[in-house]
């Protein structure tokens, strides 16, 4: 009797064992009891404003049942929200609004607590726990403009210098309708900067409306200062142009083939397809090009001379020359010309202007072989349809200095120089900087007069 009773244990033990292996298995594995605790990711960077919001995004494969903020600043600790009655989802995003903070509190802890709607942890779920330590500044950047240039053509440049400054400075700047961006340089002492800005053609006189000096710090305090310009209009030239088989077959196709494009099959889309898509993947890769490879070194001087002419040349097309192309009678597409066109002898010297740094020395589709040359303040000049390179990408240049020899390369009918100023990649107008009177008055008087202020600050 003992006997069977001893092995009728053993089967009840085993059982009991075999039962709480089946519940312990379950519960391990069963999504029911999933063990990873809810994600907490929000917007920030350590700094905070107290007036804009904060993001917080909590997620959960079995959803977020609870969720708890608080702060912590010195002695006190105040709840923000505490919200224990969520709708099913396994995702929840919620916004801190903003805080009433005495102004000596310089810094909080913010806290987030949630938990999901797991059974773990003996059903209370798995449990998120984040300290996020934030620095208060409710103090916006000095942005002041010191002075600039009288006024601004369509298609020209303007000089500026400014000041600015932050303790937590993020990003600073200024825009051309709130658009185009250009950066600022540093000048003479820190926190002073300039920049030389341009009106791009393509925005026309009645589409102006301002220039503005923007300061941003990390917790997104922002200053928008307007930078008082009078503004002129610019008469533009329209040409008409007919582009012809030849041209297409001896021009077009070989320079879509050499930049790797496929041909389409009638000379109409053939030619489109060159003038546009590869001209606006050409002028994306010289501002980007400028962009990349401009100075942005403490600049202390300015030593800009007026650009000069291709000797002995003859102008067969200026700036800001609107062209349509017609094909067997009917206009098929439209572009700017936005540089100089000079003609000489086949094969001419090009001797550049100023001193700088070859930055590009490539082919570039339509422009052919081409050259950038960085002369700092953001100013460099460019060379297309070149023969070939006398320079090489990198190398310091000398004022005089033989760069290149002009050539038929690119999208062209016949040998000259494209000659273009860029102003942080925009192509402006050659004719500025092409006259002393104009580089004086409008950039180098401007710098000076900044100067003293500078020169006399603490």
């Amino acid at each position: 009797m003992r006997r069977q009773n001893s092995n009728i244990s053993k089967f009840l033990f085993f059982i009991f064992i075999i039962i709480v292996i089946i519940i312990g298995g379950f519960v391990y594995f069963s999504p029911l009891f999933e063990k990873t605790a809810p994600k907490i990711t929000i917007n920030n960077n350590g700094y905070w404003n107290v007036k804009d919001d904060i993001k917080v995004s909590l997620f959960d494969d079995s959803g977020i049942k609870s969720f708890k903020v608080f702060y912590e600043a010195g002695d006190k600790t105040e709840v923000i929200l505490d919200n224990n009655n969520l709708p099913k989802g396994k995702s929840i995003g919620f916004n801190i609004k903003a805080l009433t903070l005495t102004p000596d509190i310089k810094e909080i802890k913010l806290v987030i607590e949630a938990y999901d709607n797991s059974m773990w942890n003996l059903f209370k779920g798995n449990r998120a726990y984040e300290e996020y330590n934030l620095k208060i500044d409710k103090k916006r950047p000095i942005a002041r403009v010191i002075t600039n240039s009288y006024n601004i053509r369509r298609g020209g440049s303007a000089a500026v210098v400014v000041e600015v400054s932050d303790e937590n400075l993020e990003d600073k700047y200024i825009t051309f309708n709130n658009d185009t961006r250009f950066e600022l340089i540093p000048y003479m002492k820190e926190g002073f900067y300039t920049a030389i800005i341009a009106w791009p053609i393509d925005i026309e006189f009645d589409s102006f409306e301002r220039v503005n000096l923007v300061a941003v710090d990390k917790a997104n305090n922002k200053t928008i200062t307007k930078i008082p310009l009078y503004i002129k209009d610019l008469a533009i030239k329209r040409d008409k142009l007919t582009i012809s088989d030849n041209f297409v077959n001896r021009v077009s196709i070989p320079v879509l083939q050499k930049s790797g494009y496929d041909v389409p099959t009638t000379n109409v889309e053939i030619f489109v397809k060159q003038n546009e898509e590869l001209r606006a993947n050409n002028v994306k890769t010289i501002k980007k090009v400028s962009l990349d490879n401009m100075s942005k070194e403490l600049e202390t001087s300015f030593d800009i001379k007026p650009f000069k002419r291709l000797q002995n040349s003859k102008r067969f097309a200026g700036f800001a020359e609107r062209r349509s192309y017609y094909y067997d009678g009917e206009k098929i597409d439209e572009a700017w010309h936005l540089g100089m066109d000079w003609a000489s002898i086949k094969h001419a010297p090009i001797e550049i202007s100023n001193k700088g740094k070859v930055i590009f020395s490539d082919y570039l589709g339509i422009y052919g072989n081409t050259l950038i040359v960085d002369h700092g303040f953001g100013i460099q000049s460019l060379y297309a349809h070149t023969s070939r390179f006398n320079v090489n990408k990198d190398q310091e240049l000398k004022i005089g200095q033989e760069i290149a020899n002009t050539g038929s390369t690119g999208a062209v009918f016949g040998d000259h120089l494209h000659f273009g100023v860029l102003i942080q990649g925009i192509e402006v107008n050659p004719l500025e900087w092409m006259d002393a009177n104009w580089i004086k008055t409008r950039v180098t008087n401007i710098l000076e007069e900044a100067n003293q202020e500078i020169r006399s600050s603490k």
